[in-house]
């Protein structure tokens, strides 16, 4: 594996802009060395860049990606990060299954809505009366 990598170098391996990568850095959450105007990374910047996309695609805010991130390479174990990381994702699970139950009804709402309409059309074709 490579030591360090650059802005380009990342943001080609995972598909991101390299504004992206300097938003995440201003954000505190990637801390590259400097070579005058030139940016290196490391492969623990890589890491962290790894699971905010990670966390992003899970749904988590930026900032609660952050609070895991910040745990990362603490001393010991990694448990209080995986325990909150499992926390994070129960409530993104509580949440997107509330959503789930939410569009289920509108879907059906719509579905019963575009019946009344059809048979109110059918109605009117027929010269049955008005919508």
């Amino acid at each position: 594996m490579k030591s360090s990598f650059s802005i380009s170098d990342l943001a080609g391996e995972f598909d991101v802009t390299t504004r992206t990568i300097r938003f995440y850095e201003e954000k505190g959450l990637l801390n590259p060395q400097r070579d005058g105007t030139r940016r290196i990374y490391s492969p623990a910047d890589r890491t962290k860049l790894r699971l905010i996309l990670r966390g992003k695609r899970l749904g988590l805010s930026l900032d609660e990606s952050a609070e895991i991130i910040l745990m990362y390479g603490t001393p010991g174990n990694n448990r209080r990060q995986l325990e909150t990381l499992i926390s994070k994702i129960h409530e993104k699970r509580v949440e997107l299954k509330r959503q789930q139950s939410d569009l289920r009804l509108m879907l059906k709402e719509l579905a019963d809505a575009e019946e009344k309409c059809r048979k109110a059309l059918k109605g009117r074709l027929n010269g049955e009366g008005t919508l």
